[in-house]
């Protein structure tokens, strides 16, 4: 006897279009399928889970309801796009997520027409969609532009500022807040769903604008008193007195795992063809339908690969501490000895490791949000009042902060530490998380003081040396991963500013390396030694000041001269060509090689690849220094090997 097996729903979806021939009472049972492909796929690749996981019966009522990719739909941030990802003709392609040549990580334009907008900063979803929709009016097309953001997403003020312009226009727009923290809403119900509804619908629509427009007939204090009590009724049942205030219609709360409250709601909205914005407020789960995730402290926010029956993720054994722990544990050793000494970051604190320094101090450490130019400011008030704070905030993140760094702290050079994380390239998460610009757009402010460890105990000295500097803002990046296994220090000594330090001594090849590079600069210095090609080895430590007696020394006593840097151009190198054109340095036939970061954005691989394809690994350095000596022949060799 032969068992009967329902055929998986999932398998019958191709894309969005697909659904639309589904009963309504079958998508919780697709919802179970997707959820568990979601969980299946990242067990093997890993990513980000949890907020995938909150999202699967929203993401499948938005496809269901709306008629993508015409209506515009953009994830606010884009990590939460997994299941979006497998309804729109990727599931095949899904095991090559944050992989080299594979599936991004992230909503991403060139990847898909389902993905009308690139998100993997977060908080920008409001804005793009103001556009679209601004956009779609000007051509006078009739589509509809949905923009879905995280709770975590809406304590940036980029958010903010969009909704208030939103606010003020008559631009017909949909944006969905992802409640998954519960942080806004009451408890969500029978009731609530029943008013969302009522409220979402034409006639309550209509019938409310009718009431406006009567009110207006009447005395102004008769009618501002009707708008205020209709507004406070909605708002003690609902929590949308804030974005009424801000120009909204406000619905919701209704439960974003219940199709039964979804569907109606949104094929009121759908439907709805007046002017303005609209908020639908939608409380879910993190890591909802999974056990593990759901008890995880992080709903498992981010992960590696993972048993799916347990949850248990595999880790790879280090070899060496991480950057990011080596930096946590040295800040905290120096907020030990300095009672000043206070720690900030902008919604990372595992991420930055300062959840070790929270533990320890939790009165002086400060997560701000997702909320960099308030963190940078921050800072800087607390460094105006005589305090130490240590920012630590990912390379990629404090570009949204910039302004902030030269006008409230450049200019007025106060002594805000900046550690910065991620320095470089980072693998899986790709050009958007890449911190290829910090050394560019800080070395060019006057005053700043620049670093970069070439190991994990120079990092220890770099936070010393922060802790130190008390008449000027500092930053010290460093990488994302292992640091290389050298003996760290049980204290981190300050180090000589704008001091570097020569570790191989050569004659003919002079190879400056300033970061994470070194141990790939100290391998090229060997093969070159192995060539008869006798090489330098220096540790700049300092992109800002210069250690210009170095650089002189390294200038005159060597035929070649190569800067090796995980940057993009106009970073160290650049400070390091000026100053020694200045200076005469270039005048006597010395061959300078700057080795940045190319002038493209590179996508996600693993790390080592990445470095391979931005041409900074050690063959490369050996190819360089033989290309400067005219061994051509020799340097196409040393780069294929």
């Amino acid at each position: 006897m032969t068992q009967n097996v329902t055929p998986a729903l999932l398998d019958r979806i191709g894309n969005p279009a697909d659904l639309k021939s589904l009963d309504p009472h079958v998508l919780p049972r697709l919802a179970k399928e997707l959820r568990e492909e979601t969980i299946r796929v990242v067990s093997i690749t890993g990513g980000h889970l949890g907020a995938s996981l909150g999202v699967v019966e929203l993401t499948i009522a938005l496809h269901y309801v709306f008629d993508t990719p015409a209506d515009r739909l953009i994830w606010d941030v884009g990590h939460q796009a997994y299941p979006h990802k497998i309804l729109t003709g990727r599931r095949q392609h899904m095991l090559t997520l944050r992989q080299g040549g594979g599936l991004s990580g992230f909503t991403k334009r060139s990847e898909s027409p389902y993905d009308p907008f690139g998100a993997a900063h977060t908080s920008t979803s409001v804005s793009a969609a103001l556009g679209m929709a601004v956009a779609r009016d000007f051509r006078g097309d009739d589509n509809q532009v949905i923009a879905v953001i995280g709770d975590g997403a809406m304590s940036a003020g980029m958010a903010y500022e969009a909704m208030n312009n939103a606010g003020s226009m008559d631009s017909r727009l949909l944006v969905i807040l992802n409640d998954n923290d519960m942080s806004i809403a009451p408890a969500v119900g029978a009731m609530s769903a029943y008013l969302s509804r009522l409220i979402s619908s034409k006639p309550y629509r209509s019938v409310r604008h009718f009431a406006a427009d009567v009110a207006r007939k009447f005395p102004r204090r008769l009618s501002e008193a009707a708008r205020r009590a209709e507004e406070y009724a909605r708002g003690l049942v609902t929590g949308g007195t804030l974005f009424e205030e801000m120009g909204f219609f406000y619905v919701g709360p209704i439960d974003g795992h219940n199709f039964d409250h979804l569907l109606p709601v949104l094929c009121n909205l759908r439907d709805d063809r007046q002017p303005g914005p609209v908020l639908l407020h939608v409380v879910t789960r993190k890591g909802h339908g999974y056990p593990p995730a759901e008890r995880s402290a992080d709903k498992f926010h981010g992960v590696g690969k993972f048993d799916v029956v347990t949850g248990e993720q595999v880790k790879a054994k280090a070899n060496a501490p991480a950057y990011t722990k080596v930096f946590a544990e040295a800040v905290t050793r120096e907020a030990e000895r300095d009672s000043r000494i206070v720690a900030i970051t902008a919604a990372m604190p595992a991420g930055t490791g300062l959840d070790l320094f929270a533990k320890r101090f939790p009165e002086r450490f400060f997560d701000v949000g997702i909320a960099e130019q308030h963190a940078v400011t921050f800072a800087a008030g607390l460094a105006a009042e005589g305090f130490k704070p240590f920012a630590a905030i990912y390379s990629t993140f404090l570009q949204r902060g910039y302004d902030q760094v030269v006008h409230d702290v450049a200019i007025q050079q106060l002594p805000v530490r900046f550690a910065i994380d991620r320095a470089g390239l980072v693998g899986a998460d790709g050009a958007t998380h890449a911190g290829a610009f910090d050394l560019a757009y800080l070395c060019c402010l006057p005053g700043f003081v620049v670093m970069a460890p070439g190991d994990e105990a120079e990092l220890v000295n770099m936070v010393a040396t922060a802790a130190a500097i008390d008449d000027r803002p500092s930053a010290f990046r460093y990488p994302r991963g292992e640091g290389l296994g050298v003996e760290l220090p049980p204290h981190g000594v300050p180090l000589e500013v704008g001091r570097g330090r020569i570790l191989r001594e050569g004659t003919k090849i002079a190879l400056l390396s300033l970061g994470g590079r070194l141990k790939e600069a100290g391998k090229a210095a060997e093969d070159l030694a192995a060539r008869g090609l006798s090489a330098t080895l220096a540790d700049a430590r300092f992109a800002k000041p210069l250690d210009m007696k170095l650089i002189r020394r390294l200038a005159t006593e060597h035929e070649v001269m190569i800067t090796i840097e995980e940057g993009s151009a106009g970073g160290f190198a650049a400070h390091v060509m000026q100053s020694m054109a200045t200076a005469g340095l270039l005048d006597n036939g010395l061959r300078f090689r700057p080795m940045v970061l190319p002038d493209r954005f590179i996508d996600q691989d693993t790390p080592d690849r990445q470095y391979d394809e931005a041409g900074l690994n050690a063959r490369h350095i050996v190819a360089t220094a033989l290309n400067a000596l005219g061994l051509d022949r020799e340097a196409a060799e040393a780069a294929r090997a």
